[in-house]
């Protein structure tokens, strides 16, 4: 490997400017595949190498990004962590994977690595901007470093968004299940404080008021977006007389353990008793029965959410909250009946 290889060496063999070749080592997707070719077989045929100390010194950046999540042992994240990793990678970026759970001051001790300069950037995937970082770079997000969140928003959305209209989305489940001959549809919530229990709670009743039926207080169900709550739900399911002939999970997690204790109590789904979930994480379809769903693109998400990330990073500024919405899509498998 030759050592001495420069920069313009590579520049003059790829037949591009020096700074082409720099944006092509730091930021690779926001340059054509004939330039990456050009520029990658250059360096490989000079045995060009960045000294990365030294450049991260010159910029002050230190080539990572940190990633918040409230569970790293929730599936659901797992497409999405893809995303970003394979954007991160391509991007010489390393990824800084900090589980928040639900204690503000882990995600507070994560972002600390932001403020001292540890990190670059930040996706946010819990939903939660620290009291601190606002207290530090102030409450409109004029001054913030670059940060994105991901999937779930924030209440005040200071900070650009990449993920899926919820209430649309849940009110695509409720128009299907309409559609289908049901009319008893019961709704198993997420947590109470989470923005998307909000969103798709009411995208549900939107549903439910624009088809003009009514919903019985008793077909609302409270969850955490965990299997051990869709099996609660599944154990008061069984005690009512007026019985829902299709349940609406807010997750497939929950959705999941709904159709489990339901085989456990002797209730078929779904003759019994349909259902319906969201996200379509990798087990809806061994599922059993395969789990009716709606479909978010999550390895999207994640690649989109860490290209905008990297934008702002380069940009050295953050830009006005925006949202950046992916479609969703209704995937039909065996769970919800078909009553008409």
């Amino acid at each position: 490997m030759n050592k001495r290889a420069t920069i313009e060496d590579v520049a003059r063999i790829a037949g591009v400017s020096t700074a082409t070749v720099s944006r092509t080592i730091h930021t690779p997707d926001i340059v054509s595949d004939s330039t990456r070719q050009a520029v990658f077989g250059a360096i490989d045929q000079t045995g060009f190498t960045l000294n990365q100390a030294a450049r991260n010194l010159r910029q002050r950046r230190a080539n990572a990004v940190i990633v918040l999540v409230p569970d790293i042992g929730n599936t659901f994240f797992s497409e999405i962590l893809a995303g970003i990793e394979r954007v991160a990678s391509a991007a010489n970026q390393t990824i800084l994977i900090g589980d928040a759970g639900q204690d503000p001051r882990r995600a507070e001790k994560f972002l600390n690595a932001l403020i001292n300069g540890q990190a670059d950037g930040a996706l946010l995937l819990n939903g939660h901007l620290p009291p601190s970082l606002v207290e530090r770079f102030g409450p409109s997000g004029a001054t913030l470093p670059p940060i994105v969140s991901v999937s779930e928003g924030l209440e005040q959305q200071v900070v650009p968004h990449v993920g899926i209209d919820n209430a649309a989305a849940a009110c695509m489940a409720v128009q299907y299940l309409i559609d289908h001959g049901h009319r008893r549809i019961a709704h198993l919530r997420g947590p109470a404080d989470n923005i998307l229990t909000r969103q798709r709670h009411q995208g549900f009743l939107d549903g439910m008021k624009d088809a003009g039926l009514t919903v019985a207080p008793d077909h609302i169900f409270d969850g955490d977006f965990t299997i051990e709550s869709g099996i609660a739900a599944a154990r008061s399911l069984v005690n009512q007389t007026n019985s829902p002939t299709v349940i609406f999970c807010s997750n497939d997690e929950m959705a999941i353990g709904l159709m489990s204790e339901c085989a456990v109590l002797g209730l078929r789904v779904p003759q019994d008793v349909s259902v319906i979930g969201f996200d379509d994480i990798a087990f809806s379809k061994v599922a059993s029965p395969r789990l009716t769903t709606i479909r978010q693109p999550r390895l999207d998400i994640g690649e989109a959410a860490m290209k905008l990330l990297l934008g702002l990073i380069a940009a050295d500024a953050v830009p006005d909250a925006a949202m950046e919405t992916h479609d969703v899509q209704l995937i039909e498998r065996d769970s919800v009946r078909f009553l008409r």
